[in-house]
């Protein structure tokens, strides 16, 4: 064997402008989860990972017919190969174009050379693999399916040899574990086309259990084409063999052992037939394999039915893997299209609300988010669990939903509404005995068995908080004239119909549409009649649960005691200002949630308090120069990144008083009036009195931020250099223009230039080299705060952002001033 260092990085039109060190290959949930580490350098430079960081077997290679040369394109196959010591064949390298992402999809292209043989004048061969884990919002139903695509497209006038192998490691985090394998071959209806699926498990599988992170329940299917050839066998003996010949067996080796135990892997490979006698025109060709980790249960819950296994929402739909996994296949060109719908709309909105790096960010970030949930249930009671990815493992945990539901309202608040259904109906059962909401539902995910106890996380203010805050976004988002004042494009699309049934979820599944000719839509979000229905079937159902953990706001959050904030690495700490400007407006948020049920008596109660509080609470809270917000009541000479201001502006109470209040969800609901205080004038010019949180916090704050800014972004407060990223996206999308686009700019340079190698970390140092500084978060769902910026776009019917001008007026007016001379 011979090595031929004959690789180019070369600059491409088709590059992301990012370079995040780690890039989404298969991220469907938190147990299939491959991601290509050190992702500045070539893909064949090291394995793909799962998210922890442990090495996974996944390796793609090529050759040429007519040559000598074998291609790595991903993975480290050259690894097997060079055992090959006699063997007469060149491991060389590509021309390497570089990697383009998106929400749903990541492509790396390649150029292959042209053999000697071949007029010098012949062009490489691009190849490029397209991996897809397709983000649906218009269909649930799809983005159940536990499963995504890679696709191989090839382009050029010579022959190509493909060759892809997965290992056991895809279904155990215990490199020692017995697997048993299999090859189904299985026809696709009356075609004479079929498909072979590759089915690997652990030998005695342990239901609902992990090992560093990874299931040890599950089969993964790992499928393509009945035409590909196929083999099962040891990876020094396979790879190589594919390196001389081109091409595999047909050959399973039964010996069933351990997952690296003469490591036994699993391989397809195709020829693709691309010279051509009748044109000289590059012949286009690709292949297609489909990835799944079928699980069945995917979790245990504490229902209010007592200890449940809970199937996969899939379940509902496919009656066998079988049926699952053809229309899986088959659905690719449809799944592939609404991906690209649901990318593209990103991109715009992206753009048009940042700038490319931050399409780059939100489009990085959308994968991730998704890849921490399962969707269970059933379409008349749909569920969607979340693990708390690489920090807690808790199940369900409140903070982790809450800084990640601005992706959720952006893409389908649906699933956000998913997501809290299982923790207000183990709250409403009784098993939960505070009268706080309760932090998580599970001390470590797939185990949803809720703390009888009591004895979970103690985050009080914090969870009740973020519940009602989410509560009334959820409440807000149903409630719009036109899909131009919808919070998410996609939640007008479908029928208008209303299901009354009390015993059936507000937001069922049970109606799946066709539209277009495609299959399995969700019905519309929402809107007009239906939407006010729709809040108000929900939040009667729970209401008393809504009531309770207000009425621990109000006894607590003005002056909150000594406790965990969100953040809660950074230890207790009382009277936080960040922590109770919180619970004030999740106070004011029950006001309007009792106003989506017309309980007028409630809603004014709740917002009478509220006012009470947010005026106390600026004088608590206010450096005594006026001139930012403290850490802390107490602690003087301190600041805090208040990145709980986002909610104000996103539900709204910034619109107050000012010209804009009747964008406001509450007051485009022609069912009720909307409740003002006596002595507020809709007609009202704007001024510093405006709104529920006074502008000049909005004003101060803007100021600090540009001020303690560092290299990489903005730090969580005065305690130390690191920061979220998270709460930068939710603070920067509440400044002005200049501020936001800085923050903005920080985090995209970090994320070129980071140390950290796993999956975007949301915790991580401003200066030095970026990296992580102590505790190791990565591949978080809580990134999907990211998506700040956009959520906040679209509140208000479009109008939240307008009720910000001031803060640019402000900065314009600083610069005039600038200019004037004296």
């Amino acid at each position: 064997m011979r090595w031929l260092l004959v690789a180019v990085v070369a600059g491409s039109t088709l590059a992301s402008k990012l370079t995040p060190p780690v890039l989404p290959l298969i991220v469907r949930n938190p147990y299939l989860s491959t991601w290509l580490g050190d992702a500045r350098q070539p893909p064949w430079h090291e394995w793909p990972m799962f998210w922890t960081g442990e090495r996974v077997g996944f390796s793609i290679m090529a050759s040429v017919p007519g040559s000598d040369n074998v291609y790595p394109l991903l993975g480290r196959p050259q690894d097997s190969l060079s055992l090959d010591t006699h063997a007469e064949y060149n491991v060389s390298f590509p021309v390497y174009l570089g990697a383009h992402f998106d929400a749903s999809t990541t492509n790396f292209t390649y150029l292959i050379p042209a053999p000697e043989s071949l007029s010098k004048s012949t062009q490489p061969v691009e190849l490029t693999l397209s991996f897809l884990s397709p983000i649906t919002p218009t269909s649930t139903l799809r983005q159940s399916i536990p499963a995504s695509y890679m696709t191989v497209h090839v382009k050029g006038s010579f022959n190509v040899n493909l060759y892809v192998d997965l290992n056991g490691q895809w279904v155990s985090g215990n490199r020692g574990s017995q697997i048993v394998w299999d090859l189904a071959h299985q026809q696709l209806g009356t075609s004479d086309k079929g498909l072979k699926t590759w089915q690997i498990r652990r030998e005695t599988e342990l239901l609902l259990s992990e090992e560093r992170d990874q299931a040890e329940w599950g089969t993964l299917h790992f499928t393509g084409p009945s035409d590909l050839r196929h083999e099962a066998g040891t990876s020094g003996v396979v790879r190589p063999r594919f390196a001389r010949t081109g091409t595999l067996q047909n050959e399973i080796d039964n010996d069933f052992r351990g997952i690296m135990e003469d490591e036994p892997i699993f391989a397809f490979s195709k020829s693709f037939h691309l010279n051509s006698s009748t044109s000289s025109d590059p012949v286009t060709d690709h292949v297609m394999f489909s990835i799944a980790l079928i699980q069945n249960p995917v979790t245990q819950f504490a229902s209010a039915r007592g200890l449940t296994l809970m199937r996969p929402l899939w379940a509902s739909w496919f009656g066998s893997v079988k049926d699952l996994l053809d229309f899986h296949y088959l659905d690719y060109h449809t799944a592939a299209s609404l991906a690209t719908n649901y990318s593209a709309q990103l991109a715009i909105d992206a753009y048009r609300s940042g700038s490319d790096d931050y399409v780059d960010i939100v489009g990085l970030t959308a994968r991730q988010v998704m890849g921490a949930t399962v969707f269970s249930g059933t379409p008349d009671d749909p569920i969607l669990f979340m693990k708390e990815i690489s920090s807690d493992g808790n199940a369900q945990t409140i903070d982790v939903i809450f800084p990640s539901f601005p992706f959720f309202l952006y893409t389908n608040p649906r699933w956000l509404a998913y997501l809290l259904e299982p923790l207000i109906e183990h709250t409403l059962s009784g098993q939960y005995p505070n009268k706080y909401a309760m932090h998580d539902l599970g001390t470590h995910y797939p185990n949803a068995t809720g703390h009888a106890d009591g004895r979970d996380e103690y985050m009080p203010v914090e969870e009740c908080g973020n519940i009602l805050i989410m509560g009334l976004a959820l409440v807000n988002s149903l409630i719009y004239d036109t899909g131009a004042t919808a919070g998410s494009v996609w939640s007008s699309l479908g029928s208008a119909s209303f299901d009354p049934n009390p015993a059936t979820s507000a937001f069922s599944l049970s109606k799946l549409e066709t539209r277009d000719g495609i299959f399995g839509l969700d019905d519309s979000w929402g809107g007009s009649t239906k939407g006010m229905k729709q809040a108000q079937k929900w939040v009667t159902k729970s209401y008393r649960l809504w009531k309770q953990w207000t009425s621990y706001l109000i006894e607590f959050s003005l002056r909150p005691h000594f406790q965990l904030s969100t953040d809660d690495f950074a230890g207790p700490l009382e009277l936080q200002t960040n922590l109770a400007l919180k619970g004030i407006l999740g106070i004011k948020a029950m006001s309007q949630i009792s106003e989506a049920i017309d309980n007028t008596e409630d809603a004014k109660y709740y917002k009478n308090i509220s006012d009470t509080y947010i005026s106390k609470w600026e004088g608590y809270g206010i450096s005594r120069d006026g001139s930012h917000a403290k850490l802390a009541y107490h602690w003087y000479g301190s600041w805090t990144t208040l990145y709980n201001l986002y909610a104000d502006t996103l539900l709204c109470f910034h619109l107050e008083g000012t010209s804009s209040a009747s964008s406001s969800p509450k007051n485009r609901n022609h069912q009720q009036k909307p409740l003002a205080p006596s002595d507020s004038n809709p007609h009202q010019p704007p001024s510093d009195k405006a709104g529920f949180v006074s502008r000049n916090v909005y004003k101060i704050q803007s100021t600090w931020y540009d001020a303690v800014r560092q290299t990489y972004g903005l730090p969580l407060d005065s305690r130390h250099l690191y920061t979220k990223s998270d709460w930068e996206f939710f603070a920067a999308a509440v400044t002005s223009k200049p501020v936001r686009s800085d923050i903005l700019q920080s985090v995209a340079k970090w994320l070129n230039e980071t140390t950290t190698d796993r999956p975007f970390s949301d915790l991580y140092e401003t200066e030095g080299t970026g990296g992580w500084p102590g505790a190791h978060f990565m591949a978080r769902p809580v990134t999907g705060g990211h998506f700040a910026f956009l959520t906040l776009d679209k509140a208000c019917g479009g109008a939240a952002m307008d009720g910000l001008a001031f803060l640019d007026e402000t900065e314009n007016a600083l610069e005039g001033n600038e200019n004037v001379e004296l």
